[in-house]
């Protein structure tokens, strides 16, 4: 039997077919299973998009005009412009305004590092305050926080003078310059507190002078005459990570290649001496750690060859309570460097003549990591480690040690600090 389809069922089922078929082809484009393609930047260089933290990098460059936020496909999504170049640190803060240590003009004292001024600036990037920190040739460097109660602190180099140097039994001639933390209220520019290293320093060069003792046996006073330097640039620290529960400040002292655990909680007053504060020590080192070396204790080993970035893990990512230190150097020149995690002991032990170094839990190496300055580590929520190769960029490191993201930028950085999406401070500047 012949059935006559009439023409317009013909058509109309000629229609439907096409429609069916492109409506297939359509849905194979949108299906949520295949994946987007990843667009990279020619900056990243790995990139292993099932172990890496997706977050945003705050690049700071050193001695730049600019610092920038980076996403993990290597896109630049912010951008911070400066009228003066950085003296080196800049943080971004949680209310979205943001922090550094920035280059004062034509300075007498210019040590690598060297500052001057600290500036804070708005969340539309305009700068709302700086400060100017002129004492005689004392200038600010490298590294500034922002603490809790609103007052900032800095770094300082002291000048001290060749007649109080000789007085005080340094084996040298000329002025020095030593570390000394200065801290400001931002609303009245007044200085609420300092501490001074000068104020407890230890010698064993001249019997006749002042603080003349042990070295060894005094391991909370630093060694005035250990790694002494032809420009008097003892210490240079590059540093500062404060502790809020505990009210301590770690500070990074690269000449010595240490850490410095200093009370916060003291008056100035207390801060010059050896009693008073939370821990009655006054402003004497509660606790020290990387080159005991540098207190002439045998018993325990050293572990930094140079070191920068002493940053306390906050509540909220693995390790808390930990600090990562990034090294410079290793042992015998070796030129590689070495990220540490290490877990603080409470309460503090420094003793004569025994070992007080930390316990190490995490590290990470690389034949092809290392610079000799500068450089540092921070630590995402998902346990992964981001570490700022200074001549380099920034590696992303997993628990395990696996390289999961590697980014290349120009010039040198001084830090990479990791930015959560979801952070407060992303949303104030609207990303």
């Amino acid at each position: 039997m012949l059935i006559w389809i009439k023409p317009y069922k013909i058509i109309i089922t000629i229609l439907l077919v096409f429609i069916s078929f492109g409506c297939e082809n359509n849905s194979k484009e949108t299906d949520p299973e295949i994946e987007p393609e990843i667009i990279l930047t020619d900056n990243i260089k790995v990139y292993d998009s099932e172990q890496i933290h997706d977050n945003l990098s705050l690049l700071v460059k050193s001695g730049s005009l600019t610092s920038f936020l980076v996403d993990k496909k290597g896109n630049t999504v912010y951008q911070w412009n400066f009228e003066s170049k950085l003296g080196n640190d800049f943080e971004l803060l949680p209310d979205g305004k943001s922090i550094g240590m920035f280059k004062r003009p034509n300075p007498l004292v210019s040590f690598g590092g060297y500052g001057g001024v600290v500036k804070i600036f708005d969340e539309t990037g305009t700068e709302t305050w700086s400060y100017d920190y002129v004492n005689g040739n004392d200038i600010g460097h490298h590294d500034v926080e922002m603490l809790p109660n609103g007052n900032v602190i800095f770094l300082v180099w002291e000048e001290i003078d060749a007649g109080d140097v000789q007085v005080a039994g340094v084996d040298f001639s000329s002025n020095i310059y030593t570390e000394k933390l200065i801290e400001v209220n931002p609303n009245t520019n007044q200085v609420e507190w300092e501490w001074r290293s000068w104020d407890h320093i230890v010698q064993e060069y001249d019997s006749n002078a002042l603080n003349y003792d042990s070295v060894a046996n005094n391991p909370q006073r630093i060694n005035i005459n250990y790694n002494l330097k032809s420009d008097g640039d003892f210490m240079h620290a590059n540093g500062l990570s404060y502790d809020a529960d505990k009210d301590l400040l770690y500070i990074s002292v690269n000449f010595f290649s240490e850490v410095w655990v200093v009370d916060h909680s003291t008056t100035t007053n207390e801060a010059s001496s050896t009693s008073g504060g939370k821990y009655n020590k006054g402003g004497d080192l509660l606790y020290r750690f990387g080159n005991p070396s540098a207190y002439n204790n045998t018993s325990g080993t050293r572990t930094f060859y140079k070191n920068h970035f002493p940053n306390l893990l906050k509540t909220g990512v693995p390790g808390a309570g930990n600090i990562l230190i990034y090294s410079n150097n290793g042992p015998d020149g070796l030129q590689q460097s070495t990220v540490y995690e290490m877990m603080i002991p409470e309460p503090f032990s420094l003793l004569p003549n025994v070992n007080n170094e930390p316990t190490k839990v995490w590290s990470f190496t690389d034949q092809n990591l290392h610079f000799g300055k500068i450089s540092g580590a921070d630590r995402s929520v998902n346990g992964n480690t981001l570490i700022c190769e200074g001549d380099f960029g920034i590696w992303e490191v997993t628990p395990n040690g696996d390289i999961v993201w590697k980014y290349e930028s120009e010039g040198v950085s001084w830090r990479a600090y990791g930015y959560e999406l979801e952070s407060t401070a992303l949303k104030y500047l609207g990303l």
